[in-house]
């Protein structure tokens, strides 16, 4: 699973112009294209977010912006897939973390 990151306030401040809207969006599908043997679920944005704990239900923010599942060999490479990523070459976004789903332990 691939997680899409970047600052709340970096991501607010941007003020994109439609050019470099459209090569962003053509960036990432053409990206979503040269993966597309590796990508398992293309994912989506995320939006606002809710935290849910012993005191009930709040209000709250993180950097996670969006989220991918691909399949790889190896973390490593699955990594790799994401290496000069239109989520942080054209658009605000700082990084992309990468984890391996693990199987569910048996009950």
């Amino acid at each position: 699973m691939a997680v899409f990151l970047g600052s709340p306030d970096r991501m607010k401040n941007w003020k994109p112009n439609e050019a470099t809207m459209k090569e962003g969006m053509e960036q990432w599908s053409k990206w979503a294209t040269d993966h597309k043997g590796d990508i398992v679920d293309m994912g989506s944005p995320l939006g606002k977010t809710k935290r849910v704990d012993k005191n009930g239900i709040s209000d709250t923010s993180n950097e996670m912006g969006a989220w991918t599942i691909v399949q790889a060999e190896s973390q490593e490479e699955a990594a790799k897939l994401f290496i000069n990523h239109p989520h942080f070459t054209i658009f605000p976004g700082e990084r992309v973390e990468v984890m391996e789903c693990l199987p569910m332990p048996k009950m």
